[in-house]
């Protein structure tokens, strides 16, 4: 469907765009139908109805940071997807982050493992492809215990020019590409906690790590958790987010991680649903200046 000539109040303009609806899939809370419109060779979003999170993501990613797609296409989407190998938080987990894309838009990217999981979409990739956003998602491997293909992953985060976006491991792996230091902590932290952006807000996020960022190097850090004093960075002048914790965590990603043995029954009980309020527009810098 093709609207043209029609008058966007937020733009001020008048512009030509199309109409591109797409079905959120998310199971978290959502009942949104969003939009997308085209103007200048930029995508924007527009939602009718309550959007989850995820949702908002993306929305505000597109506003904010006005990157150029081309068009013919939908948003393409490239996960680094370091837990390629998991049901629960690999799997589930970035099905929860891509969710809005097209799978033939979401491509994934593992040169950590030949072993994956088949998610039952997206394209894998052997190298890194052109993309409007990247993803670095968590990992069971660590900064602190280098390994080779982990180069390729700085080479990827200094090269690329669209927004990219570190949860846990990526947050981690970001830091430290920008000069920062990552240290292993004694013991684990899985639990949902408070964390604190330095704009006053203050969310319930779901973290599960050991190792910590705790020098950022040339990222400002935006957010902080008592157990955690970098839980959210920012790059001061690229399009770069990274956070400690994990939005994608939502109640159905824990209840696969659960019941595939990913998680026991005490560590499950650990992440108290009803306290997750993870504001990912806070934990990507996306929050309104």
């Amino acid at each position: 469907m093709n609207i043209s000539q029609s008058k966007m109040s937020n733009i001020g303009v008048d512009v030509s765009f199309s109409f591109m609806p797409w079905r959120c899939s998310s199971s978290s809370f959502c009942c949104g139908r969003s939009a997308c419109y085209v103007h200048n060779s930029i995508l924007y979003s527009v939602s009718t109805r309550f959007r989850c999170n995820l949702c908002k993501i993306w929305e505000k990613m597109l506003h904010k940071n006005h990157h150029p797609v081309h068009h013919g296409r939908g948003m393409r989407l490239l996960v680094v997807d370091l837990l390629a190998e998991r049901e629960g938080f690999g799997k589930a987990g970035v099905r929860e982050i891509v969710h809005h894309f097209s799978p033939k838009e979401v491509f994934l990217w593992s040169p950590h493992t030949k072993e994956r999981l088949d998610y039952g979409h997206g394209t894998v990739v052997n190298r890194p492809v052109e993309a409007d956003a990247v993803v670095i998602t968590g990992s069971r491997r660590n900064v602190t215990m280098w390994e080779s293909w982990m180069d390729e992953v700085v080479e990827l985060i200094h090269t690329v020019k669209v927004p990219l976006y570190g949860i846990c491991f990526g947050h981690q792996i970001i830091a430290h590409a920008f000069g920062g230091r990552i240290v292993r902590a004694s013991e684990d932290s899985h639990f949902v906690a408070e964390v604190h952006g330095k704009d006053g807000t203050t969310v319930f996020a779901s973290f599960a790590h050991q190792e910590h960022v705790v020098d950022a190097g040339d990222l400002d850090v935006v957010a902080s958790a008592a157990h955690c004093e970098i839980a959210a960075c920012r790059h001061p002048s690229k399009p770069i987010f990274t956070v400690q914790y994990h939005p994608e965590t939502v109640s159905e990603v824990l209840d696969v991680a659960f019941s595939c043995g990913e998680m026991n029954a005490q560590e499950r009980s650990a992440y108290i649903d009803d306290l997750l309020t993870t504001n990912v527009a806070v934990a990507f810098g996306l929050e309104p200046r």
